[in-house]
C-alpha cells in the first residue's frame, strides 16, 4: 500500500500521518521526490481503511502495490535509484564496466588485469576469493589472502573492489576489504546472506539464480532492503534452460522489465551468461541496446591458463577493443 501526498503538503501534516500509520504496528517508508512525497506502507495492511485515508486533505492518492515485494517496488519509489561506490556511479545515465579474472590468482596477474581494464575504461574491479564451485575438488580461491591481493591491486589503480561472499563465516571479511558486496547465484535465496549483507550496510551486487523469477529475484533484494541497506545493484547472469550449447540462457527481456516495475540499477553479465568469450561482445552490445546500466565482464591475461572460467573470459586486447565498440 502506498499513500501519495499532495504536492506542498507541510512537514507537519506528513508527520502527522506517519505518527498515526505507526501507531497502527505498520512500518513507513517515505520517498520525497522535488513536488511530492509517498509512504510506503510495510506490514500487515489487511485491516488499512482505504477510503478513510482518502478523505484526508493532505492526500493525493492510495494504492495498493500489487507485487509482493515493496521497497524494491517503483511505486514505493519512482525516480531511479543510483548507487555510489568510489566516486562511481551505478544507475541513472551512467554506464558502468565492471571488469576483471573469475578468480584472483598471483600477485602478478592481479595487479596486469587491473592495470589493462583501467586503462581500456572499467571504473570497477572484479575477482573473486571465495569461490563456490560445483565440484568440490576444484579451486576454491585464495580466502583472505585473495583479498589482500584485491587491496593491492585498489592502491595501485584506484578501481573498487567487487567480490563475492558465499556464506556467513566469510561475509565480514570479504566487507572489510570490498567496496561492493557480492551475492552470487548459488546464493540468491540464502535469506541469513541476505540479511547479513542488508546489515553490514555496504552496496550489494546481487546476482539473479540459476532458476529464479524476476519475482523471486526482487524479493531476495527485498531481503536485503528490510535491513536498511537501499543500495542493491541487479546482475542478470543467464538462467538455466534445456538449452545446453550455451552456459546459461541469457534472459534480456529481464532488463527492461526490472526498469518497468523497480528502482534498482541492473547490469548484466555476458561472461557467466553464456561460457563463451566470442559471445561476450554481442550480447554486451545488445543489453546497453535494452537499458542496462552496465556489464560485468571476465578478463584474463592468460585464459588458456586461468585457474576458473578461462573459456569464457576475454583476453585485455579483446577487452579495449570491446570498449572502444561500445563507445
Amino acid at each position: 500500500m502506498i499513500i501519495v501526498m499532495k504536492a506542498k503538503t507541510p512537514r507537519e501534516d506528513i508527520d502527522k500521518l506517519i505518527k498515526k500509520l505507526e501507531q497502527m504496528d505498520l512500518g513507513v517508508h517515505e520517498t520525497v521526490g522535488e513536488n511530492y512525497s509517498i509512504l510506503g506502507l510495510i506490514g500487515d495492511t489487511s485491516k488499512f481503511n482505504k477510503e478513510q485515508f482518502e478523505s484526508y486533505e493532505s492526500v493525493e492518492k492510495v494504492m495498493r502495490v500489487q507485487h509482493p515485494f515493496k521497497l524494491a517496488s517503483r511505486l514505493f519509489h519512482p525516480e531511479d535509484t543510483v548507487v555510489e561506490v568510489g566516486g562511481t556511479k551505478i544507475g541513472g545515465d551512467k554506464l558502468t564496466i565492471i571488469a576483471g579474472p573469475c578468480s584472483v590468482e598471483t600477485p602478478e596477474q592481479m595487479i596486469e588485469i587491473a592495470r589493462d581494464v583501467k586503462e581500456a575504461g572499467a571504473t570497477l574491479l572484479r575477482g573473486g576469493a571465495y569461490k563456490p564451485r560445483s565440484s568440490p575438488y576444484s579451486f576454491q580461491g585464495l580466502g583472505e589472502e585473495g583479498l589482500k591481493l584485491l587491496k593491492k591491486a585498489k592502491e595501485e589503480t584506484g578501481l573498487p573492489i567487487v567480490t563475492e561472499a558465499i556464506c556467513l563465516d566469510t561475509i565480514d571479511i570479504v566487507a572489510k576489504y570490498s567496496d561492493v558486496i557480492q551475492i552470487g547465484a548459488r546464493n540468491m535465496q540464502n535469506f541469513s546472506l541476505l540479511k547479513k549483507a542488508g546489515r553490514i550496510g555496504k552496496p550489494v551486487l546481487l546476482k539473479r539464480g540459476l532458476s529464479a523469477t524476476i519475482e523471486e529475484w526482487l524479493m531476495a533484494a527485498e531481503y536485503i532492503m528490510s535491513e536498511g541497506n537501499e543500495n542493491v545493484i541487479l546482475c542478470e547472469r543467464g538462467i538455466r534452460t534445456f538449452e545446453t550449447y550455451t552456459r546459461n540462457t541469457l534472459d534480456l527481456s529481464a532488463v527492461p522489465v526490472i526498469k518497468e516495475i523497480s528502482h534498482l540499477p541492473i547490469i548484466v553479465d555476458p561472461s557467466h551468461a553464456t561460457g563463451k568469450w566470442k559471445m561476450v561482445s554481442p550480447l554486451s552490445k545488445g543489453a546497453i541496446a535494452v537499458g542496462a546500466d552496465g556489464l560485468m565482464i571476465e578478463v584474463h591475461n592468460n585464459p588458456e591458463c586461468a585457474l576458473c572460467d578461462g573459456p569464457q573470459s576475454l583476453k585485455p586486447s579483446k577487452f579495449k577493443q570491446l570498449m572502444n565498440e561500445l563507445a
